[in-house]
C-alpha cells in the first residue's frame, strides 16, 4: 500500500510505501511507546491505591464486630444480673405481703371482728410448676409483678389502717368506760337506791354505793378521764370527780387525802386518793357514784360487785 503526499507550493509528489520495513518498524515503536506509557500510568495509579489493602480492611472490620459483640454480651449479662436481683427483691416483697396478711388475720381474730369485714383470711393466689429449668426473669413480667405488689400493699395498708383505728377506738372506749372496783380491798356497806339515813333515820335516796375499808386504802380511777373536781365538797368531804366522756362521770368521796388535782388526765387503775372519813361520814369508807348525763345511776351496772 502506497501513500502519496502533494506539496501545496511546489506541487511535487512524494510516495511512501507502508509495507517498507522502516515504516513498519517506526509504527511498532510508536505502539510500544503508547503501551509503555499506559502501563506506567496504571502502575502509578495501582501503587497509590495499594496503600489500602482490602483483606486487611475486612480483618479490621471483623475484629471491631467481635469486640462490639463482646461488649453487648457483657451489657446483657449485667442487665440480667440486675433483673435477677430485682426479681429476688420482688419475691421478698411478696413474702412481706403474705406476712402482713397473717398479721391482719391475727389482729382481726384478736379484735373479735368478723372475717368478712377484712380480706386478710384469703392468701394471695399463687402456684406454678416448680423446678430449676424455668426461664430467667424478664423486665415486662417484673413490671407487672411490681404493679401487682404495689396494689396489694396499698390495699393492705388501707385495711390495716382501718383495723388499727377500730382497735384503738375499742381500746379507748374500754379505757374510758367505767369498769372494775375502785378499791382492791373492801366491802359494800350501803347500796344504791332508797335507804335509811344513818344520821336522821329518815328514808333517803342514796346516789351511789359505800365501800368500807381501812383508812388510807388506795382509791383507783375505774376509767381514764379528766379530773374536773379535786377538793372539799359539802356533804362529800374531800372529793374527786372525773369526766370520762360520752356523758359519763365518776365521783370518789370522803377521802382522807387527794393525789390528783383539777386538770389532770388520769389512766384507768391510777391511784387518785386515800380512803378516809371526811364530810358527812360515820367512818372510813368510799362513797362512789357514776353519773350518766348528770344523773346518778347504779354503779354496780358498771363496776360489778366489790369483793
Amino acid at each position: 500500500m502506497n501513500v502519496i503526499f502533494v506539496g501545496r507550493q511546489s506541487g511535487r509528489m512524494k510516495q511512501f510505501d507502508l509495507r517498507h520495513p522502516l515504516v513498519i518498524a517506526a509504527a511498532v515503536l510508536v505502539v510500544i511507546g503508547v503501551v509503555g506509557t499506559a502501563f506506567s500510568i496504571g502502575m502509578s495509579l495501582g501503587s497509590r491505591e495499594g496503600s489500602i489493602n482490602p483483606i486487611a480492611q475486612f480483618g479490621n472490620w471483623s475484629a471491631a464486630i467481635l469486640q462490639q459483640q463482646a461488649e453487648v454480651e457483657q451489657v446483657r449479662r449485667t442487665v440480667q444480673e440486675k433483673v435477677n436481683a430485682i426479681a429476688l427483691r420482688v419475691g421478698e416483697m411478696d413474702a412481706s405481703v403474705i406476712r402482713l396478711d397473717a398479721l391482719g388475720k391475727r389482729l382481726t381474730h384478736m379484735a373479735n371482728i368478723d372475717d368478712g369485714e377484712f380480706d386478710f383470711g384469703k392468701p394471695p393466689p399463687q402456684g406454678g410448676e416448680g423446678g430449676s429449668d424455668g426461664m430467667p426473669a424478664e423486665i415486662p413480667s417484673l413490671t407487672s409483678m411490681v404493679d401487682r405488689l404495689q396494689t396489694e400493699l396499698s390495699s393492705r395498708e388501707q385495711q390495716l389502717g382501718v383495723l388499727e383505728n377500730l382497735i384503738l377506738t375499742r381500746n379507748l372506749n374500754k379505757e374510758v368506760y367505767p369498769a372494775g372496783s375502785p378499791v382492791k380491798t373492801g366491802w359494800i356497806s350501803s347500796y344504791f337506791g332508797d335507804r335509811s339515813d344513818p344520821f336522821t333515820g329518815f328514808t333517803e335516796f342514796h346516789k351511789g354505793v359505800d365501800i368500807a375499808g381501812p383508812a388510807g386504802t388506795h382509791v383507783d380511777a375505774v376509767a381514764a378521764g379528766l379530773v374536773t373536781w379535786a377538793g372539799p365538797r359539802s356533804g362529800y368531804g374531800n372529793m374527786v370527780q372525773i369526766n370520762h366522756g360520752n356523758g359519763l362521770s365518776t365521783r370518789y368521796c370522803h377521802n382522807e387525802k387527794l393525789l390528783v388535782k383539777v386538770g389532770d388526765m388520769v389512766h384507768k387503775g391510777e391511784e387518785i386518793a386515800l380512803m378516809g372519813s371526811t364530810g358527812r361520814s360515820t367512818g372510813p369508807h368510799l362513797h362512789f357514784e357514776v353519773l350518766k348525763n348528770g344523773a346518778a345511776v347504779n354503779p354496780l351496772r358498771y363496776i360489778g360487785e366489790v369483793r
